[in-house]
C-alpha cells in the first residue's frame, strides 16, 4: 500500500509539474555566443528570437505574450525575429485566442533592425480556408501585417549594423499544406523554396537563415551562416539530452540546441508553448538570445 500510495503521490506530483509549473512558470533566457562561417569581421549583433508560442487560454493568453515581449525587449537586441506557430496546437484549451489579440501583443517587440517573422506549419494547418486554396495569404500572415510586423515567405531583406551588411532569409513552411481527401493531397506539401530564396541573396554578406522546421538544414548550403529554427519544442519532454518523440525526420538529431555540422551552424528553439498535449518536462519555456561576432561558442 505505501508502495501504491508512493507511486500514486509521484504520479500527481509528476503531473502537476509538467502541466502547470514548467509550462507556465519557468520561462527562462537560453543564451548562446558563436561567431559562424563567413561572418564579417567587427559586425556584432544581437538577435532575440521567440518561437512556437502557440497562443491559447489558460497556457498562453495574450496576457502572458505581453510579458514575453518584455523581457525579450530587456535583451536589447539589434534584431528580433519570431519563428512560427503563433496559433494554438492543442485541442486541451479553454479558450482560444484570436490572431488580432496575439498579433497585438506581439507588436509590442522593439530593436532598432526590426522585428521579422516567418510561419509554422499549425499557422497554416488550422486556417482552412488556406488549406483549401492550397495558398495564402494565412490569418496569421494578415493579423501580422495589420500591426505591421512583415512575414517573409521565401524572401530576403539585407539590413546593416555599423557599415557591415547582412542578409536575413526567412523560408515559407516546409509542412504547409495537410493531406486530406477534400483538398485532393495524399501528402504534407510544403511551400519552401530554399535556392529560390537564396539566389535573391545579391552580394556575399552573411546570411541567416529562418526556418520554422529544422529538417531543412542538410539542403541549407555553407553560404549561410545561422539557420535558425522551432516547430520540435525540444520533443516537449526530454532527459539526460534526449527526447523520446521528436516531430522530425531525424528524431535526436536536430531536437533541440546548438547543431554543428561540416561547420555548418543550427539553433532550434526549445519554444514557448506545447503541442497536442499541454505538458513540458526538461524543456523549460525558452527566449533564445544569441549574440554573434564574439569569437565564442557556448
Amino acid at each position: 500500500m505505501r508502495l501504491i500510495g508512493g507511486s500514486l503521490l509521484s504520479a500527481v506530483s509528476f503531473s502537476a509539474y509538467a502541466v502547470g509549473v514548467e509550462p507556465m512558470a519557468l520561462t527562462h533566457v537560453k543564451h548562446y555566443s558563436l561567431t559562424p562561417p563567413h561572418w564579417a569581421a567587427g559586425l556584432r549583433l544581437r538577435i532575440v528570437a521567440l518561437a512556437d508560442i502557440h497562443a491559447c487560454r489558460p497556457w498562453m493568453t495574450p496576457e502572458r505574450i505581453g510579458a514575453l515581449v518584455e523581457q525579450a525587449n530587456a535583451l536589447q537586441p539589434d534584431l528580433t525575429v519570431l519563428l512560427g506557430d503563433y496559433t494554438a496546437g492543442t485541442r486541451l484549451v479553454s479558450d482560444w485566442v484570436n490572431a488580432s489579440d496575439w498579433a497585438s501583443a506581439l507588436s509590442g517587440l522593439k530593436a532598432p533592425l526590426g522585428v521579422w517573422s516567418i510561419l509554422g506549419n499549425h499557422d497554416w494547418w488550422e486556417d482552412l480556408a488556406a488549406q483549401q486554396a492550397g495558398g495564402g495569404p494565412t490569418v496569421a500572415r494578415t493579423a501580422f501585417e495589420s500591426v505591421g510586423i512583415p512575414v517573409w515567405e521565401n524572401d530576403v531583406v539585407r539590413l546593416e549594423k555599423d557599415g557591415h551588411g547582412f542578409w536575413l532569409a526567412g523560408l515559407a513552411d516546409q509542412l504547409a499544406l495537410r493531406p486530406g481527401k477534400a483538398w485532393g493531397r495524399t501528402g504534407f506539401r510544403g511551400l519552401d523554396d530554399l535556392n529560390g530564396t537564396l539566389t535573391k541573396v545579391s552580394d556575399h554578406s552573411p546570411v541567416i537563415l529562418l526556418a520554422h522546421e529544422p529538417d531543412i538544414f542538410p539542403e541549407v548550403p555553407w553560404r549561410v551562416s545561422l539557420t535558425l529554427s522551432g516547430h520540435t519544442h525540444g520533443g516537449q519532454a526530454r532527459l539526460f539530452g534526449y527526447s523520446p518523440v521528436v516531430p522530425s525526420r531525424f528524431g535526436n538529431r536536430f531536437a533541440y540546441g546548438h547543431v554543428v555540422e561540416h561547420d555548418r551552424n543550427l539553433i532550434i528553439s526549445g519554444g514557448l508553448g506545447f503541442s497536442i498535449v499541454p505538458v513540458r518536462f526538461g524543456v523549460r519555456p525558452e527566449i533564445l538570445s544569441i549574440d554573434l561576432g564574439l569569437n565564442e561558442v557556448t
